[in-house]
């Protein structure tokens, strides 16, 4: 099949997973066409069977704001004509959907027919989708698509309680390479970070209000008064900065080191003893399960999607947003003792395999398949 593959190209997850997907079905044999504002950041090799192709969007002073939407339609559908797409992927409701089904609309003037597959992601139903002046355009894009999915059987839940929905929602959770998180360094450099005796606590993400930054350091404080240990904190967002103040006023500042963004995701979890996520909403949980995946157990929140990643008392322990106290008592719990640290590890990896690419992937193909061949026969 010929796909075309629209996304965001940033270290978010929705972006991440649309770029692993394009990725493991161009090595299926499948022709895979990005199409998205600049390079995916995980997209590291183009080849025959992977393209990408610029969105731009030209500055016209008449416009306060330049229309992307506009800018993508016209671009679909020009690659779809130049390149024979057959199927359009896109990743969150708008603007992609929405200008997916602009352009599906333009080539069947040109007799040109390409179902679009809608993939749900989170925010884009639970935050941005909500708002009422979003509602009715993420509503109609939904229910415009010839397929829909979501990553996590809450979200779908989400979507069908806040919309109108007259569609079908398939639930394809997100995935992970598991050979990536294989821990095949010969040396992973532990001693750079910490000493021997001292336990690895880790949180990744985007620093956004959501993901309850001042939660991940309050529980790490109450960590290393019980045992010595070390924070890394990887990512960058506006909470990055807020959270170094905060770790000066509880005098830790030794203890935490904050990286910024890195593409050595896999190579930090590799040295990680423990892996915190007490965030407000997750729509799947995507760094947890890429933590899993490492062998590191997690600690988290109990919302969204994460308990269907994170399984309490086996892979980690899920507490209540918010509960500072009990995601502590937890954490020490699995930290303190050696034997029941090993358990959780080798937990967390085992759990994560139900999650692995060469098992969601082929759903997707199916979805593929299945929606090319209902519309032939329309």
């Amino acid at each position: 099949m010929k796909i075309g593959i629209v996304c965001y190209p940033t270290f978010g997850g929705s972006g991440v997973v649309a770029t692993e997907l394009g990725l493991e079905l161009s090595k299926r044999g499948h022709e895979i066409h990005f199409i998205t504002y600049s390079q995916p950041v995980r997209l590291e090799l183009l080849s025959n069977n992977v393209h990408y192709h610029e969105v731009n969007v030209p500055e016209y002073p008449l416009f306060l704001y330049q229309p992307y939407e506009l800018a993508l339609s016209s671009k679909l559908v020009d690659m779809v004509k130049l390149h024979h797409i057959e199927i359009l992927h896109v990743h969150y409701a708008i603007p992609h959907a929405y200008a997916a089904y602009m352009a599906k609309k333009m080539l069947q003037e040109d007799g040109i027919y390409v179902p679009i597959v809608t993939t749900l992601h989170g925010t884009d139903i639970t935050l941005v989708g909500s708002h009422p002046f979003y509602k009715p355009a993420v509503t109609f894009s939904i229910n415009k698509s010839d397929a829909v999915t979501s990553v996590s059987q809450s979200l779908k839940d989400d979507t069908l309680r806040l919309f109108n929905i007259k569609n079908d929602i398939e639930v394809v959770p997100n995935f992970i390479d598991l050979s990536k998180h294989e821990n095949n360094f010969t040396d992973c450099q532990r001693d750079m970070m910490a000493t021997e005796d001292e336990k690895i606590i880790t949180h990744i993400s985007n620093f956004r209000e959501v993901k309850q930054i001042p939660d991940v350091i309050k529980v790490f404080y109450n960590i290393q008064k019980e045992m010595p240990a070390k924070l890394m904190m990887v990512g960058e967002g506006p909470e990055r900065e807020p959270a170094e103040r905060l770790c000066a006023k509880l005098g830790i500042s030794d203890k935490v080191i904050f990286f910024g963004n890195s593409n050595e995701i896999d190579k930090i979890l590799c040295f990680s003893d423990l892996f915190l996520l007490p965030s407000l909403t997750e729509s799947f949980g995507l760094a947890a399960l890429e933590a899993m995946a490492s062998g590191v157990p997690v600690i988290s929140s109990n919302t969204g999607g994460i308990p269907e990643v994170n399984i309490s008392g086996v892979s980690g322990y899920l507490s209540a947003v918010n509960d500072i106290d009990s995601m502590s008592k937890n954490a020490i719990h699995i930290l303190s003792d050696a034997k029941r640290l090993a358990t959780f590890k080798r937990n967390a990896k085992e759990a994560s395999k139900k999650f692995g690419i060469h098992q969601v992937v082929p759903q997707y193909e199916k979805i593929y398949e299945d929606t090319l061949r209902k519309c032939m026969v329309l």
